[in-house]
C-alpha cells in the first residue's frame, strides 16, 4: 500500500503494508535511526515520536494512520540546523545520557511535554512522562526537563 506523509518537513511515500509499524518505516524505510525499539508493546516509550504535534508510541502505531499527517523525529526536533531545539540542550547541559538507548524517546515526550506545559512542576514531569529509563538516569531527566522549558521561556521572549 502507498502511504503519503510529511516526515521531518520532506513529503514522503513508502509502499509497505498499511499495518506495519511506523517505528519500523521511520527505521528500516527511511533511515532515520534516532527512534529506538525498546519493548514492542508501546510501555516503554524509546519509540516516542510526533505525529501531527501528538507523543505516540510509533511501535504500535500503524503507518496507515500516518497518512497525509506530518511526523516529527528527533532528528526533527530542532528548528535548524544552526539550533538546538531547548530540549536537546538541556540533556546535553545536565548531562542525561548514562547508556541512551532511551533518551530519544524520553526527549520527544518530554518536548511535547513543555510545549503543553511550559513552566511544568516536578509532579507535572513525573504524571505526564511514562517511559522508562533501566539506568535510573530520572533525576537528570527531570532536572533537564525543567532546564528544558526555562531555555524555552528565554528563548520566547528574545
Amino acid at each position: 500500500m502507498n502511504i503519503d506523509f510529511t516526515i521531518n518537513g520532506t513529503k514522503a511515500s513508502v509502499d509497505v503494508p498499511a499495518e506495519m509499524p511506523l517505528l519500523w518505516v521511520v527505521r528500516d524505510e527511511l533511515g532515520l535511526k534516532g527512534t529506538k525499539y525498546g519493548c514492542g508493546k508501546a510501555l516503554c516509550g524509546a519509540c516516542t515520536l510526533h505525529v501531527d504535534g501528538e507523543a505516540v508510541r510509533s511501535c504500535s502505531f500503524p503507518v496507515s494512520a500516518a497518512a497525509g499527517k506530518t511526523v516529527t523525529t528527533l532528528e526533527g526536533l530542532s528548528p535548524s540546523e544552526e539550533k538546538l531545539h531547548p530540549i536537546q540542550q538541556a540533556w546535553i547541559d545536565e548531562q542525561v545520557p548514562q547508556c541512551g538507548y532511551c533518551q530519544p524517546g524520553f526527549m520527544m515526550a518530554a518536548a511535547k511535554l513543555i510545549k503543553d506545559i511550559p513552566n511544568p512542576t516536578d509532579e507535572d514531569i513525573r504524571s505526564n512522562i511514562s517511559n522508562i529509563c533501566r539506568c535510573g538516569t530520572h533525576p537528570r531527566i527531570i532536572k533537564a526537563i525543567r532546564r528544558a522549558a526555562e531555555l524555552q521561556r528565554i528563548s520566547a521572549t528574545l
